[in-house]
């Protein structure tokens, strides 16, 4: 048995979709109400809050395998859970900032939680992803109501990785040999620039999409309402503020481990359409 925490997010909704169609072990998606939740026939649908994990015992019971999207609990007491229900392997959502920007409170975070796993006994498979292309749902409104958006660092390309890739890695991770004690870095295909990402929605759309670059102080006044002073500043130094080599690299991870080519942020624009129109 397979359990899918997040599994009515970006990544593990795409994910429980790929296991079901894997034929793979039997697959449990956790939510936190199983009566709205939308899984293919078949999928198990378990509730259970990963802030509660005592609330977890239901759906871990006759897990073997996990997938594990942190920062939405106590993940230390959900990874002690797992493993005292027998849990033997986890696949851990952590991120590129851990290398790429470790000072950051949220890369902080996520390489503690990295740790716990290592420590914890159970085997595991810990995947770094860059970017999400869904992201750019941040724009969805504005590009509705007036077919424009406001960025920084409009011209600045990262390799947007688009979340189904990232659920492909687990996938394989999960039900087949050879992955565990493995470190993924995630990555899409190329670097794209917001500036190139508006010209690919608006080719889905079919109308344009016009791009005005603003500065770093108008962003962070925009930002700081919703994500808070230090997190928007953090933001914004991973969409150009302060990017490295390494958080510019383009990896082959993707197509290395799934034996296909990873998705370019123009697939995922055409796949989610609907949110921009």
């Amino acid at each position: 048995m397979i359990l899918v925490t997040g599994a009515t997010g970006n990544v593990g909704s795409a994910l429980v979709r790929q296991l079901h169609g894997s034929g793979a072990s039997p697959v449990r998606g956790l939510t936190r109400d199983a009566v709205r939740a939308s899984f293919p026939h078949g999928v198990e649908a378990v509730e259970g809050d990963l802030a509660r994990p005592a609330s977890l015992k239901p759906a871990l019971d006759g897990v073997r395998s996990l997938f594990l999207v942190p920062g939405m609990g106590a993940d230390a007491e959900v990874l002690t859970a797992a493993r005292r229900a027998g849990v033997e392997h986890v696949v851990l959502v952590s991120s590129i900032t851990v290398r790429t920007h470790p000072h950051l409170t949220a890369a902080a975070g996520n390489l503690a939680v990295e740790r716990l796993l290592r420590d914890s006994g159970m085997s595991w498979t810990i995947l770094r992803p860059t970017q999400f292309a869904s992201n750019a749902l941040w724009w969805a409104a504005s590009i509705r109501e007036h077919r424009s958006i406001r960025v920084p660092y409009a011209d600045i390309g990262l390799p947007a990785v688009h979340p189904a890739d990232i659920a492909a890695v687990a996938r394989t991770a999960l039900a087949e040999p050879g992955h565990r004690g493995r470190t993924y870095a995630l990555t899409g295909p190329e670097r794209i620039t917001p500036r190139q990402q508006a010209r690919a929605i608006g080719a889905a759309l079919g109308h344009e999409v016009s791009v005005e670059e603003i500065g770093r102080e108008e962003a962070h006044r925009q930002m700081a309402p919703f994500l808070g002073d230090r997190t928007a500043h953090a933001v914004l130094d991973l969409m150009g503020g302060d990017v490295n080599d390494e958080l510019l690299t383009v990896h082959d991870t993707v197509s290395s481990v799934t034996g296909s080519p990873a998705r370019p942020f123009a697939q995922w624009a055409a796949e989610n359409i609907a949110a921009f129109r």
